[in-house]
């Protein structure tokens, strides 16, 4: 499931990853003040969450990038095991993430079709 390399799209899902990056961060606060998360667990989940989104985007036009992205959507959901809001933060990134795929691919049936 990855569009290629040549896709338009690949910039715009490359910024969701990046935005999505800054919400991880923006959860460690989060976690530690309203999720009573220690200092330690919640640099630990969020870390490794903004760091998958930030080497995804990176990675974005080679194959491992797309099963880094991906990952990272469940990533971002699964936070809100630590804090809840980040059920419906990681979810909305989830499905702006899809439907950039989405018209990624339509992009690339007209192309072959035309």
């Amino acid at each position: 499931m990855r569009l290629v390399p040549t896709n338009p799209m690949n910039r715009a899902l490359m910024s969701i990853l990046i935005f999505e990056a800054i919400c991880c961060g923006l959860a460690i606060p989060g976690m530690i003040q309203v999720g009573d998360a220690s200092v330690g667990l919640a640099f630990g989940l969020g870390g490794t969450a903004l760091l998958l989104c930030l080497a995804a985007s990176g990675m974005l036009r080679r194959p491992i990038g797309w099963t880094l992205a991906w990952a990272a959507q469940l990533a971002c959901v699964a936070l809100g095991f630590a804090v809840a809001m980040m059920f419906a933060v990681g979810a909305v990134f989830l499905v702006l993430f899809a439907i950039g795929f989405v018209l990624g691919k339509r992009l690339e049936a007209t192309r072959t079709a035309g």
